[in-house]
């Protein structure tokens, strides 16, 4: 099973980020954090690497019903959304299955809420 959804679209990197904070908004999505890989990797290692961000995506009112559910279900919140540049100006985004990764959670509790926040991360892949 795959454990990711994912797009390629041609388009500036930047933008492609705006786009995709954007398009979570819409579905109820905040951006937590957002981690810059290629500029993490030359502080520490000193080493190049292409364009490539980590957005961590909530939905509160989601969270709080998978909190319910399972109490350790915050070790996979939040959502990961990756941004990456691939050769030629091609963006991929590529975001969490949640419903491939909570089958590793024997709670059928959060089957539901896990299949619901797929859509809405469908949705937006789709929109891209």
């Amino acid at each position: 099973m795959k454990y990711y959804l994912n797009k390629k679209i041609s388009m500036d990197f930047e933008q492609a980020v705006q786009l995709v904070t954007e398009s979570l908004k819409v579905e109820g999505f905040g951006v937590l954090t957002e981690i810059d890989i290629q500029e993490k990797l030359k502080e520490k290692l000193n080493v190049d690497f292409r364009k490539y961000k980590i957005l961590g995506a909530c939905n509160p009112a989601y969270a709080y019903k998978a909190l319910q559910q399972e109490d350790k279900i915050g070790t996979m919140l939040p959502c990961s959304v990756i941004v990456q540049e691939l050769e030629n100006n091609e963006i991929e985004v590529a975001a969490i299955d949640p419903a491939a990764s909570m089958m590793a959670i024997e709670n059928p509790g959060l089957a539901g809420i896990a299949t619901e926040i797929k859509e809405k991360l469908e949705r937006v892949i789709a929109t891209l």
